[in-house]
């Protein structure tokens, strides 16, 4: 089994930023050699925020379903086992069980009309 990581090296180029609809979310698995790292992003607009997948309550992946990260209006970040929700723009936990308490921020950047880990 691999080993799962919690960061990624930068100029990674994940793809172009149409692959995420505006308001919307995705899932990204990279292997690499030291393992896999499990992250998402957020697209709003031309700007991308990326977070670890992983809440900070219990340590498990956040969405149940691919690409389900987003509450029902896509105004927050939801945790669908235990219904935390976080701030888009900096992750941060204001409703649930680790109210307090942050995603791990994966640094992404928009290229060139492509997003890349940064």
């Amino acid at each position: 089994m691999s080993e799962r990581l919690t960061a990624t090296p930068p100029g990674v180029r994940l793809g172009p930023l149409d692959l995420i609809a505006d308001g919307a979310a995705r899932n990204f698995v990279l292997e690499m050699k030291a393992g896999r790292f499990h992250g998402f992003a957020v697209r709003s607009g031309d700007r991308v925020a990326g977070y670890v997948d992983r809440c900070p309550h219990m340590g498990l992946p956040l969405a149940q379903q691919l690409d389900a990260y987003l509450t029902g209006d896509s105004g927050m970040i939801q945790c669908s086992w235990h219904g935390a929700l976080f701030r888009i723009a900096d992750g941060m936990c204001v409703g649930g069980p680790c109210t307090g308490a942050a995603l791990a921020a994966w640094p992404l950047e928009v290229r060139d009309g492509a997003i890349f880990t940064a």
